[in-house]
């Protein structure tokens, strides 16, 4: 299966400036030049700088270019950059990529996803699933102690979006990937799920009760909700401007489980309306919403449990 060039943004290409969102508000002229400023610096590129920036979101047009250097995709040294690009896209070629029965379960959730977004108009119908069906097969082909999750194909939507190369996609799909399924945090999702809905019986005791008398499983949802950053449950577009927030943090995975207690505080009084076949429905498919008011209501989520406790026990066991 063929690649673009490491070179320069041509080859198999799932996004274009016709499918990409218009930028809100809050991505103004002014933060557009900051980040070019950081971006066009041809020695270091200042990563911290991106991060400080990242917090309050990213334009539409870079940001497949800052999350590379969030992720530590991209090197901030700009000597070899040419170079490291190469190997990588080298790299990725040389992987093998095929997998019959993965692939036809891959394409299926792909046209569900696609039909999903339909009306976002974010994807290429017939680019995209070729680059899902690449990208997934060939991560998977490396990780043999990983089993495929219908769930894989959110989370590689978002590079695929905002990505103009394959390679590029890949490189950032393994490096989320890898930290989603490194062994200390899958192991423990028993154990982060368990800590995650006795933060949510103490801080929303009304609705955890609620949840509990419409009988409501409430590990099928949190497990989900924890595991894959949201991203089988939020609109496509939310997706984009949570990942700005966490992939400019250090400690992204252990600050989502408060977001998702904001999420539950933001819908609390909608969620106590409705019926358990409701509820569930609402909390597997969640509506849209201001990501920074949710980013602003978890960290005063966290502090609160750092009041409580001393301090905020880290997911990981």
């Amino acid at each position: 299966m063929a690649s673009s060039s490491p070179l320069s943004s041509s080859g198999r290409s799932s996004s274009s400036p016709s499918r990409r969102r218009t930028s809100p508000p809050l991505h103004s002229a002014l933060l557009r030049e900051d980040f070019d400023q950081v971006l066009e610096s041809e020695v270091f590129v200042d990563v911290n700088r991106l991060r400080k920036y990242a917090r309050h979101g990213i334009p539409d047009e870079i940001r497949g270019e800052v999350w590379k250097f969030l992720l530590g995709v991209e090197k901030p040294d700009r000597s070899n950059e040419l170079t490291q690009r190469r190997a990588r896209f080298e790299s990725y070629r040389e992987i093998d990529k095929e997998n019959v029965e993965t692939s036809k379960r891959v394409r299926g959730e792909v046209n569900r996803y696609l039909l999903r977004t339909k009306r976002e108009n974010l994807l290429d119908p017939h680019l995209s699933p070729a680059i899902f069906e690449a990208v997934i097969c060939a991560y998977l082909n490396c990780n043999n102690s990983v089993e495929y999750s219908p769930a894989m194909v959110q989370v590689c939507a978002p590079f695929v979006i905002t990505m103009k190369s394959e390679f590029d996609v890949y490189s950032c799909v393994e490096r989320l990937l890898n930290i989603l399924y490194e062994p200390a945090l899958d192991g423990s999702i028993n154990k982060r799920v368990a800590q995650f809905l006795s933060y949510f019986r103490t801080l929303l005791p009304e609705l955890y009760n609620y949840f509990e008398d419409e009988e409501l499983d409430v590990s099928e949802w949190a497990s989900s909700w924890l595991r894959f950053l949201l991203a089988k449950e939020l609109p496509t577009g939310n997706v984009l401007d949570l990942w700005d927030v966490y992939f400019s943090l250090p400690d992204f995975v252990d600050f989502h489980p408060f977001v998702c207690l904001a999420i539950l505080h933001h819908l609390k009084d909608s969620l106590e309306d409705l019926e358990q076949s409701e509820i569930r429905s609402m909390l597997l498919r969640l509506p849209a919403m201001n990501i920074s008011r949710i980013i602003s209501q978890a960290h005063n989520i966290r502090s609160e449990i750092q009041a409580r406790y001393g301090s905020a026990p880290g997911t990981r066991s």
